[in-house]
């Protein structure tokens, strides 16, 4: 509850191969619209161009970055008019029109900086999940791909809101002097993922044996290349030359794991 208004409240349910996990949320502006991200084709993350010679290569391409764009949830900007973010002297400059305050209790502009380097938005969405999970703030994968540099830059944050209630606000980083971070009306700005709330693994060296194994499985993939990749090799027209062999091999390894689930 804010300022008298209830929040909206919208079961958000995380469909993978792995056990089903449900994120609930609430939120107080509806034009969040949080949902699973998705790659923008065309749009940010590429041209709809096929995987043949001469084409460019694009962001959607890529399996290893397909899979790591759609690994969360993206949150859509949610004001009428755009926000320019920029460094003047050292400080922190936010150039928008938020108009009037609405009068509900919240902070408002809901933008403020924070510090020299960094400014924060107050989000005001609850994102509830298990006791053994956390949500993670990051950068949306239009980061990556953008070649204005001018999208905004969500500082990374690991949040236990299984207990937690609301996250009140996030911090982005600014952009040096002489570069502008742009919030456009209903683009996405940042993602959420969702983990497990302890990094619970120890990082140790293989022994002989294993890494034996692991330098043979790579010889063999190498090996086999040209036969795994062949109908699926091509040349870009930056002179890259890309095949499907991880694709291939991804494809064969979630239907092994598929049957096993089954079976």
């Amino acid at each position: 509850m804010a300022g008298g208004q209830p929040f909206s409240r919208i079961g958000l349910t995380l469909e993978d191969d792995l056990p089903m996990q449900t994120v609930k949320y609430r939120l107080f502006e509806p034009r969040l619209m949080p949902r699973r991200t998705k790659l923008d084709v065309p749009g940010w993350a590429g041209k709809p161009e096929r995987r043949s010679d001469g084409s460019h290569e694009f962001a959607w391409h890529c399996m290893p970055f397909v899979e790591g764009a759609q690994y969360g949830i993206e949150l859509f900007y949610p004001f009428d008019n755009e926000l320019h973010v920029t460094k003047s002297n050292g400080r922190v400059v936010l150039s928008g029109d938020f108009g009037p305050d609405p009068g509900t209790g919240i902070q408002w502009p809901p933008f403020r900086s924070f510090g020299e380097d960094y400014y924060t938005y107050q989000l005001l969405l609850d994102l509830k999940v298990g006791d053994d999970m956390a949500v993670r703030t990051e950068p949306h994968p239009r980061f990556y791909t953008a070649s204005d540099d001018d999208v905004p830059l969500a500082v990374p944050a690991l949040l236990r809101t299984s207990w937690w209630p609301m996250i009140s606000f996030v911090v982005f980083k600014a952009p040096p002097e002489g570069r502008t971070h742009i919030f456009r009306p209903g683009e996405p700005f940042m993602q959420i993922l969702f983990l497990p709330a302890e990094a619970q693994f120890d990082l140790v060296p293989m022994d002989e044996e294993e890494a034996a194994e692991r330098e043979m499985r790579g010889r063999r993939i190498h090996a086999s290349r040209k036969t795994l990749g062949k109908e699926s090799t091509w040349t870009s027209s930056t002179n890259t030359v890309f095949d499907g062999t991880y694709r291939h091999i991804l494809r064969a390894a979630r239907a092994k794991a598929k049957e096993t689930g089954e079976s």
